[in-house]
């Protein structure tokens, strides 16, 4: 088994690589491990060198490690998935993380003992039609305001919460929905949406947990569907799907588990989307669940949150 190593010195606050480095180098050399370091040095780096490498030892066991945040493991899964013998996992060095906290949290994928003696479990993930997504992706006012962070962030004196207060702002001032088309696994819910979010993990945003329930194993996507609302509704609307209980409003928010689902804007803009934390920009959307198809190592602790 060769355990490959892309860390990431853009996740989280600051950079950690040199003490990241230094950090697996010292473990895996004690351990006797055959392994590989890198570090990105551009955006979509990571999904290049995981191809890279898994192409040099085509046939041969791997393990690859994204030590950065949830972007950086949906790179490197990007990278190799579909490939036979390549496993991939998280060494969680992000901001949000929130991927793991699906096997218990952080603290497990941050022990490099815990994770070298780990088991490799398939998951689903969602395959679309702008790249893949391992946690989630969403369409609606959630991501203008993560589009909109970047922006501010800029500004002089942003600082903290700073950034992600005025994007909200300004997406209230806005107005919170917008007229989608939407077909999910055959039948239309055409209408107009201030969020439309796509499951297959629990948790997303730093602090959202929509979907309690998701299952990263059930082969099944769990769609939320967030109508329009005005803004005295949206602080109760919001706060309801960010605890997980859509179920207590039904006249704003329907739940689907499905297969596939297709998004596209009726007034025919651009649509912003959030796939796994990550903003891209498309006229229309189509994705679907791809089964049990990426093998995910989780630590040692998690075995008993997980199907083998």
């Amino acid at each position: 088994m060769k355990h490959i190593f892309i860390i990431n010195p853009s996740a989280g606050k600051r950079d950690h690589s040199t003490q990241t480095a230094a950090m697996i180098s010292s473990f895996a050399e004690e351990k006797r491990l055959d392994f590989h370091l890198m570090v990105t040095r551009y955006p979509r780096h990571a999904a290049e060198l995981a191809r890279n490498m898994a192409d040099v030892y085509l046939g041969m066991p791997l393990r690859f490690y994204a030590c950065g945040g949830d972007g950086t493991l949906n790179e490197v899964a990007q990278g190799v998935r579909g490939m036979q013998g390549v496993s991939v996992s998280q060494i969680p060095l992000g901001t949000g993380n929130d991927l793991v906290k699906a096997f218990g949290g952080a603290q497990g994928f941050l022990s490099l003992d815990q994770m070298i003696r780990g088991d490799a479990v398939e998951v689903d993930y969602i395959e679309a039609s702008c790249g893949i997504a391992l946690n989630v992706f969403s369409v609606g006012v959630d991501a203008r305001i993560a589009n909109g962070i970047e922006k501010y962030k800029h500004l002089p004196l942003m600082k903290g919460q700073g950034p992600y207060l005025l994007s909200t702002i300004e997406q209230l001032l806005r107005g919170l929905g917008r007229p989608y088309r939407v077909t999910v696994d055959g039948k239309r819910y055409d209408g107009r949406y201030s969020l439309i979010l796509a499951a297959n993990g629990k948790y997303y945003g730093g602090g959202f947990c929509p979907v309690p329930d998701a299952d990263l194993q059930d082969g099944l996507l769990d769609v939320l569907l967030v109508k329009e609302v005005s803004r005295l509704t949206a602080a109760a609307v919001i706060g309801a799907y960010k605890k997980g209980e859509y179920a207590r409003l039904p006249e704003y928010i329907t739940h689907i588990r499905a297969k596939e689902l297709t998004v596209e804007q009726a007034d025919c803009h651009d649509i912003e989307v959030n796939m796994d934390g990550e903003i891209v920009f498309t006229d229309r959307i189509s994705a679907h669940v791809v089964p049990r198809g990426l093998s995910f190592v989780v630590p040692v602790k998690a075995r008993r949150l997980i199907r083998v």
